[in-house]
């Protein structure tokens, strides 16, 4: 009998193997798995989505104003509905209120497709199916962070936020470059059919999904009144008022470089829109590099985790502003994105975490209102690159994120404490 010879374990394989299911464990909770496998789809959608539309609407009207005041439309719903969403995904049934906007999102895009098709579209409709989209995840999102825990548990939690902060920076590599494909080989209302499927695949995913029994009791309560027992809620836990204002801060300083990406392109690289992209993707290879990174640690050192991402994010911007040369900043771009994918998913999950059940729609309503308040950040930046320049202006950015960072650092002790 010829003996089979087995490949030694080694420690390193058992680290290794150990590690990578460490890094996915909450993706064998099936119920989070067929949510995380939506979320793909639907984010898959979304990002094909907003290229399709930017495009469109310069081709029908051959005016940047006009494209301004499209993608603005997202941003007003974002500052006012975010509220109410939240509100209502602790009003009712969570899985309900996901499934509601994703079938409507699904719908919206079969109908632009339709109008596209046929030739009646105009740049009016796609205004308002952008403020239909910022509506519509005002809504989803509260409810779609805040069911999350329910599936995995607190011990997951970490986990399993930043797996979904991996896939949204894998969609948001990976779908507009389909999308503009799709756009010049088949036309603008195909691609409008094929985000219209894959809304519908997100739906029925997430229709598969089975939520634990809510043991807590939902209140009838108006709307407004849950709205301001949130408000209240927050205000009354420190730590919760911490993580909303970092947050708030850190987007408002870290983000507005994204849209302010083609100066640098342009102005100070010398280089072509192609560039523009590949600077996108890289950086959103390093948010999911970071995500992942995340996901691997678990519950360790997660609040310094949260500070040294914005300080990380920070010395990113300094290093941007201070090397003017494109190859250094395809690798700075990687820098950014780890920085980014940290505050982002590790800001999230110590919100829910830290958060009553009965509030964490509520909760995760006034964390989105960052997204509204981006402008805060991006429309002074803008006017201040026409007097002072690109790299003053994300030199001063940077500074701020930094000092920002330092002060958290030093006056934060409970964060800073956070396992």
């Amino acid at each position: 009998m010829i003996a089979i010879r087995r490949p030694a374990v080694t420690p390193r394989t058992q680290a290794f193997s150990a590690g990578f299911r460490r890094t996915f464990e909450s993706l064998g909770n099936f119920n989070f798995a067929l949510l995380w496998v939506g979320m793909l789809f639907l984010m898959a959608g979304t990002q094909m989505q907003m290229l399709a539309q930017g495009y469109l609407a310069y081709e029908i009207t051959g005016s940047g104003t006009i494209l301004g005041i499209i993608n603005l439309g997202i941003a007003v719903p974002l500052l006012t509905v975010p509220l109410f969403g939240g509100a209502l995904a602790d009003k009712i049934d969570r899985k309900l209120l996901i499934q509601g906007a994703q079938l409507v999102a699904a719908l919206l895009a079969l109908v632009l497709g339709v109008m596209i098709d046929t030739e009646v579209i105009a740049w009016q409709h796609l205004m308002i199916s952008s403020m239909v989209q910022g509506a519509l995840f005002s809504f989803m999102m509260p409810a779609r962070q805040a069911i999350i825990p329910q599936l995995v548990g607190q011990n997951r939690l970490s986990n399993a936020m930043a797996l979904n902060a991996a896939g949204m920076s894998a969609m948001s590599m990976a779908a507009p470059a389909g999308a503009g494909f799709l756009y010049d080989w088949a036309g603008a209302w195909n691609l409008y059919y094929v985000i219209a499927a894959l809304s519908f695949i997100a739906v029925v995913l997430t229709s598969l999904i089975k939520t634990p029994r809510d043991t807590v009791q939902k209140k009838q309560t108006a709307m407004v009144r849950d709205i301001w027992d949130g408000i209240a809620y927050i205000s009354q836990r420190r730590i919760l008022v911490v993580l909303l204002i970092v947050g708030l801060l850190t987007t408002i300083l870290a983000m507005p470089f994204r849209f302010i990406l083609p100066v640098f392109v342009v102005d100070i690289y010398k280089q072509q829109a192609d560039s523009m992209g590949l600077l996108t993707a890289i950086m959103g290879f390093g948010a999911m590099a970071g995500a992942m990174y995340i996901a691997a640690i678990g519950r360790k050192n997660r609040g310094m985790l949260l500070i040294l991402s914005s300080l990380l994010s920070g010395i990113g911007l300094l290093l941007v502003a201070a090397i003017p040369i494109y190859q250094a900043a395809a690798v700075i771009m990687i820098i950014l994105g780890i920085g980014d994918a940290g505050r982002m998913s590790l800001n999230q999950a110590l919100l829910i975490e830290l958060s009553d059940n009965e509030y964490r729609g509520r909760v995760m309503s006034i964390f989105m209102l960052n997204f509204g308040f981006m402008p805060l950040g991006t429309f002074p930046a803008g006017l201040m690159i026409d007097y002072l320049g690109g790299q003053a202006v994300v030199g001063m950015m940077g500074l701020g994120l930094v000092a920002v960072t330092a002060l958290i650092f030093v006056t934060q002790r409970q964060l800073r404490g956070i396992a």
